[in-house]
């Protein structure tokens, strides 16, 4: 541009003016450009801006703002403008005001934090034969993952676990056994896996577990249920405002409020700037109290809980039922301070109370400041769950259709460990449980603990083999025969060739601090997968689905449209099987999952 071009959207009287205070030696373009940057910056709000232009010129003010913009901004002297606010430049009121360049908008780091976990590697048989691990009725990661689905976007690699992904849904088990006095039947099956090469002939070996108690469930009435102490632990900080944290946690206590009972207690500890009990222990038929109490929460202020877990431990505490259900539910979106610096302290705080008979669930909401992986490890080591809400038809799920598996126990400190026979299986792997896994020598300790099983509760884990004699990752050793045949020699003595591997399960009664064992051989015996249980085989296309968004090595070529082929294939096949209508919407979800990735 011109510097004459420039001159003319100057008044003569402005120029004159500071030009008094200019040496004569500038050019005629310096001298310009240094007249703007004596006139200074000024940040306005719209309403300001219309004031200061009149109405007539600022067709005129535009296009000349456009253009003096372009050549400041050009020039070595430019001004920077303040990230995220809208700028001016104006001189005196006779001139045209300089409309600014675009506001630079910077996109909010996530802190999101979650637990980083390596896929559970392939083991050869000779070398480690026994698979030990927690069972995990968590469901936080697969409402997590359709919300970042539904928003249009992959979810990143470790918000998925795997496990949580398949026992995120209901299943039947029509073909389980009950073995003793188990609150639990057992169902175990063995197909051809879908992700292998053809020269691998791997087979899926499936073991379930599902909840079955005759006090409570549910599809029995929930008068039923023990007597329940809750003490909903509510983060009330400014960062929970937005319509999917604090309002959505208010409409899910709702929710959870018009269930309880006269022998019930509710009470309500919140935190932010300061800690304070919003609402003391109040029977559950005073509901008009208690809905008032979750209506009046209001976020505002720093997360700074001094002491708030402490609090809700003290209120739980002076409520406690005896042989009842007493947890604490912690609302919150994310990295939360509860006044306690040290998270092992924390942690310990947890467990010390989880011994005493007072649990420990977490729920997240909204995202920014997940802290994920914190959440998970408190509710683990509370003796809860961690779930994730994303809407209220989640929280009708967690709080209302699956009440008794989110709070009454029937089973605690449930350990699965299979044995696979080095006689017909050559590598093993266990999909999921990362976070999970146990030493073999824990499973018969008692005081190392596990995950809980709640009432009409189902769990999946899902194993990939690889038959003996078929091509698998390893090569065949040159110097390891002699081992080999001496393994299996003494696996002949205590095992049938016929079995493919033994299970065993330990659980403790809820009021228990000793485990019971019970067991059964898993039979060597397989079929296709389309003729598998229903149960099966959805549960085979959620663990290819969550495979598939964790970008996994083990599954080959299977692709998101593989996993919506066999979901819809087995809902087709037993339609009762999806009465809540969620195994439809993850069919849905694949179908996004395919989309945003590019992969058909």
């Amino acid at each position: 541009m011109s510097s004459d071009h420039l001159s003319k959207m100057l008044t003569p009287a402005v120029i004159e003016n500071r030009t008094k205070h200019i040496g004569k030696n500038f050019t005629k373009n310096a001298l310009l450009i240094s007249v703007v940057a004596s006139l200074g910056l000024t940040a306005c709000s719209p309403s300001q801006m219309s004031k200061s232009v009149p109405a007539e010129t600022s067709s005129t003010v535009e296009q000349d703002a456009a253009v003096m913009s372009e050549s400041v901004m050009a020039s070595p002297i430019a001004i920077n403008l303040a990230s995220g606010q809208q700028m001016m430049i104006r001189s005196a009121p006779q001139t045209s005001v300089i409309r600014p360049s675009p506001s630079i908008i910077v996109t909010p780091e996530t802190k999101d934090n979650y637990q980083k976990n390596e896929a559970n590697p392939v083991h050869r048989t000779t070398d480690m034969a026994v698979s030990t691990l927690s069972i995990d009725t968590d469901t936080g990661s697969y409402a997590n993952v359709r919300r970042y689905l539904n928003e249009g976007q992959l979810p990143p690699v470790d918000a998925v676990r795997v496990e949580e992904m398949i026992n995120y849904f209901n299943y039947q088990f029509d073909d389980g056994k009950r073995l003793g006095n188990a609150p639990f039947v057992v169902s175990t099956e063995v197909v051809d896996s879908p992700w292998d090469r053809a020269d691998q002939g791997n087979k899926i070996v499936k073991v379930g577990i599902k909840a079955v108690d005759s006090s409570w469930s549910q599809k029995t009435d929930k008068q039923s249920m023990p007597p329940a102490n809750l003490v909903f632990l509510v983060d009330v900080s400014g960062s929970m405002s937005s319509r999917d944290k604090l309002p959505l946690a208010q409409s899910s206590l709702k929710l959870l409020t018009e269930q309880m009972r006269a022998q019930d207690s509710i009470s309500i500890v919140t935190y932010s700037g300061s800690t304070s009990v919003a609402l003391p222990a109040t029977s559950g038929d005073q509901k008009a109290k208690i809905l008032a109490a979750i209506e009046s929460l209001s976020a505002a202020g720093s997360t700074n809980g001094e002491d708030a877990l402490k609090l809700a431990y003290r209120q739980a505490e002076q409520a406690l039922k005896k042989n009842g259900i007493n947890r604490i539910m912690m609302l919150t979106d994310g990295d939360f301070n509860v006044g306690i610096s040290d998270v092992d302290e924390m942690l310990d705080l947890v467990k010390d109370n989880r011994d005493r008979g007072i649990s420990l669930s977490t729920v997240g909401f909204g995202r920014g400041n997940l802290n994920d992986h914190m959440m998970e490890q408190m509710a683990d080591n509370g003796n809860g769950n961690y779930s994730y809400i994303d809407s209220l038809t989640e929280a009708k799920k967690v709080f209302g259709d699956e009440l008794a598996a989110t709070f009454n126990t029937v089973a605690k400190d449930v350990k699965v460990q299979v044995e696979f026979n080095p006689d017909v299986v050559s590598e093993w792997r266990l999909i999921g449980y990362e976070n999970r896994v146990l030493a073999e020598e824990d499973f018969n300790n008692d005081k190392v603990d596990a995950g809980e099983l709640g009432a009409g509760k189902a769990v999946i884990a899902l194993f990939e083999v690889t038959p003996k004699g078929q091509k698998g990752l390893y090569s065949d050793r040159r110097y390891g025969e002699n081992s080999a045949k001496e393994i299996n020699a003494n696996t002949k003595k205590g095992q049938k060739n016929n079995e493919l591997g033994y299970l065993k399960i330990r659980y403790k009664a809820p009021t228990s601090g000793s485990s019971k064992l019970i067991s059964q051989p898993i039979n060597n015996t397989s079929h296709a997968l389309d003729k598998a249980n229903i149960d099966t085989q959805f549960a085979v296309a959620v663990a290819g689905f969550g495979q598939r968004l964790t970008q996994s090595e083990y599954i080959n070529n299977w692709q998101y449209s593989d996993s919506t082929k066999l979901a819809k294939s087995s809902i087709a096949d037993k339609p009762s099987s999806d009465t809540d209508g969620t195994r439809r919407n993850f069919v849905t979800l694949t179908e996004l999952g395919s989309a945003l990735d590019g992969k058909r």
